[in-house]
């Protein structure tokens, strides 16, 4: 038997019709994960039922494109490893970077839709004293306990607001169009998580303006899920005020709790990270070529795709 955490109604009625999750065939497209896992030499992945699920989920089922993620998902780890080494959160410097909060799932769910709300905090860090690879390795750490603990998130997908308040060009000189790629390729190719919908908020005098010609690019769908709200009330007319924290006029608490309960999230998966570090790809035995950093990183930028 799946060894998987059991749904709610909600979330089990809404895989059912959204992702087309079958309870009789879960166990089977399980075994033909591992099957399929077993046969590739050059990976050395997790088969626990309960990670597989998280990318039949994020992509409906479809078991090619389950064993294109998962690849994706353990060779990023070879390809990008500044990123996924050296990850333990009881070292000083990534528990400081933990402790501003930059990344947080919110607490309670969007009702519409059941999505996971995360919170980003893009100018929340002094640029001068934190990297912008250790900003985002503690962001990866928290996706991959989302990916293991959030059903909310594995089903119904991800909500993103953005916070642009404090950004600077401090901030965005250390986003290089490398680092944006290697982002593009882990976040869209590699992570199981359907993308539902993006916000900003406290944009920067002349962001409006510019996002309005940004936005004549995307396709209709993106644009009817992006939005750039220039006050709070604006904000709370799409996402209620019982989902926010109190910084944003909400009624889920202040951000200091949610940061206490993610930072108690990843200690106490220090174990599971420190042993992770052996799990990725070997690519002299891939057969056929090789993926290193330089093919994860050819071609254009890859637009967010919205599910």
């Amino acid at each position: 038997m799946a060894q998987v955490r059991p749904l709610s109604a909600e979330l089990s009625l809404q895989a059912h019709e959204e992702l087309g999750e079958i309870s009789g065939k879960i166990e089977s497209d399980l075994l033909t994960l591992k099957q399929w896992i077993g046969k590739q030499a050059h990976l050395a992945a997790r088969i626990d039922d309960q990670f597989l699920i998280a990318f039949l989920r994020g992509c409906k089922y479809s078991l090619e494109r389950a064993k294109e993620k998962i690849d994706m998902y353990y060779t990023i780890r070879t390809a990008i490893p500044e990123f996924f080494v050296d990850r333990d959160p009881q070292n000083k410097k990534l528990l400081e970077v933990l402790r501003l909060g930059l990344c947080l799932p919110l607490p309670i769910p969007v009702p519409e839709n059941g999505s996971r709300i995360l919170l980003v905090k893009q100018g929340a860090y002094d640029p001068s004293k934190v990297s912008i690879v250790d900003v985002l390795k503690i962001s990866y750490m928290i996706t991959d306990v989302m990916i293991w603990e959030d059903d909310n998130c594995c089903v119904a997908g991800q909500t993103i607001l953005v916070d642009l308040q404090g950004l600077s060009f401090g901030h965005l000189t250390q986003v290089t169009p490398t680092l944006l790629k290697k982002m593009t390729s882990s976040i869209q190719e590699a992570y199981p998580i359907r993308q539902k919908g993006m916000h900003f908020i406290n944009p920067m005098p002349g962001f409006e303006s510019l996002f309005k010609i940004f936005h004549g690019f995307l396709s209709e769908k993106i644009k009817k899920r992006t939005f750039v709200h220039g006050s709070l009330e604006d904000l709370h007319k799409h996402v209620p005020k019982s989902l926010l924290p109190t910084e944003y006029g909400g009624d889920a608490g202040p951000v200091q709790e949610i940061i206490d309960d993610w930072t108690d999230k990843l200690l106490v998966r220090r174990d599971w990270f420190l042993d992770d570090v052996r799990f990725k790809s070997d690519e002299r035995k891939r057969v056929g070529k090789a993926k290193n950093s330089d093919i994860l990183m050819q071609g254009s930028f890859r637009t967010l795709e919205f599910d």
